[in-house]
């Protein structure tokens, strides 16, 4: 059973429950969010790349054009504002968080809400090379975004 009391001077006893928590600096809550910001984009990109790799219909490479062409304002106007905010709340961190705080609770629930609405497109009768547009344009524009990440992880490196 876990002690969950504090003990002399107010340090938390090895087995309390704060004691599990997996409290990391702020380098890797930045290191995380870029990953998974770019694993999610890659992962996005890779389903369009399969839906217009099995379509044999004429212009697969408008296709991949629009979707590249709809990254950019998606990234600018959008995820890069999103990352901005997210770092601005990591950076001044001086004491170590929990790992999962690199993103906040609204953040997963918007993440949730976009998981389901991504199975809910991808088993629509929607034609898979126009979800392509949306998969590259929003994969892409993650994988963009997560540079701002790694840049300012780089820096708390050399710090």
């Amino acid at each position: 059973m876990l002690n969950l009391h504090r003990g002399p001077a107010g340090r938390t006893d090895p087995m309390s429950i704060e004691s599990l928590k997996p409290a990391v600096d702020k380098k890797v809550l930045v290191f995380l969010a870029g990953a998974v910001w770019l694993g999610v984009g890659a992962a996005l990109m890779r389903l369009a790349h399969g839906w217009l790799a099995a379509y044999g219909g004429p212009g697969r490479a408008l296709f991949y054009a629009a979707g590249l062409l709809a990254a950019l304002p998606i990234h600018h106007f959008g995820f890069l504002r999103v990352a901005d905010k997210n770092l601005a709340r990591l950076l001044p961190l001086e004491e170590k968080r929990c790992v999962f705080s690199f993103i906040t609770w609204k953040s997963y629930l918007l993440v949730g809400f976009m998981v389901l609405l991504g199975v809910t497109l991808r088993h629509s009768a929607l034609p898979k090379q126009y979800l392509s547009l949306l998969y590259n344009g929003i994969g892409l524009a993650l994988a963009l975004s997560s540079v701002r990440y790694f840049r300012f992880f780089l820096r708390l490196l050399r710090a």
